[in-house]
């Protein structure tokens, strides 16, 4: 399923219930690792959604940071999904100096905080969470040119990026989609995320054998060791356990330079 796996990742309450989308905790700690390593003396404003999984991505972040979080988030700014804008939240948190804008938000807020800080006048380092990094639901809205430099982390190919547009797995993926889908479905991520989540059920399937009971479908869904897909951005693997209903917990980042996402540095492990 395409729940974040905060919300139902739990062996103890929801024993049926895998999702193959990242733990937003997984992906927080990633943002902290790479913040320590590349700018220690940052001064973080963190934007973020109030509801339960957003709470838990800002405890990452101020988990993640270890102890010097304290001193290094200089300002936390709640916004509720039913407001119109997050306008004077933006304004709130350039005012308090930060240098460093992490955006625990939903596309449409994403989209609003990117343009605003931009119309702003305010440059600091942009991070967005990977469910708010499509580029026509996310980017386009804000402005291509003023969601140049924003950073997000990944774990899949993306349609959109040139660099797999000989890719293998990207030509199965768009051959599925000319047959099945349309040419706007090969550039969606939603509907690529459905694909890449029907491959692992195959794959479990296959493993089952001839005993597809629900109790072995189960067993073989948590157990599933580095597997990989075509749509996996190289390197990144998905791993499961009785103990562990997240499956994939790798990321790699990339910024956003006014067109595409340009993937940068090593795979990150959060």
């Amino acid at each position: 399923m395409a729940a974040l796996a905060e919300s139902v990742a739990d062996p103890e309450h929801y024993p049926w219930t895998i999702p193959l989308n990242n733990a937003t905790s997984n992906e927080a700690h990633v943002y902290a690792k790479y913040i320590l390593a590349t700018k220690p003396n940052a001064r973080i404003g963190v934007l973020y959604q109030n509801d339960p999984v957003s709470k838990i991505f800002l405890g990452a972040i101020r988990e993640g940071l270890g102890p010097g979080a304290a001193s290094m988030i200089v300002k936390e700014v709640s916004f509720e999904v039913t407001d119109p804008t997050v306008d004077s939240q933006v304004i709130s948190l350039q005012a308090s100096g930060a240098d460093t804008f992490i955006i625990g938000a939903a596309p449409k807020g994403a989209a609003q905080a990117i343009r605003k800080a931009y119309d702003l006048g305010w440059a600091p380092d942009r991070f967005v969470i990977n469910a708010a990094s499509s580029i026509a639901a996310v980017m386009k809205p804000a402005g291509l040119e003023k969601s140049k430099g924003v950073i997000t982390a990944a774990y899949g190919k993306d349609p959109n990026d040139p660099r797999w547009k000989d890719d293998p797995g990207m030509k199965e993926w768009e051959a599925f989609a000319a047959k099945y889908l349309s040419a706007k479905d090969f550039k969606d991520q939603f509907a690529l995320y459905g694909y890449h989540v029907a491959i692992v059920m195959v794959h479990v399937l296959k493993q089952c054998g001839d005993d597809l009971s629900r109790d072995n479908i189960l067993r073989q869904a948590l157990s599933l060791k580095d597997f990989t897909t075509p749509l996996l951005l190289p390197g990144i693997t998905v791993n499961t356990s009785p103990t562990n209903y997240v499956p994939i917990r790798q990321f790699q980042l990339q910024r956003f330079n006014g067109e595409n996402w340009e993937l940068f540095g090593d795979v990150l492990s959060g």
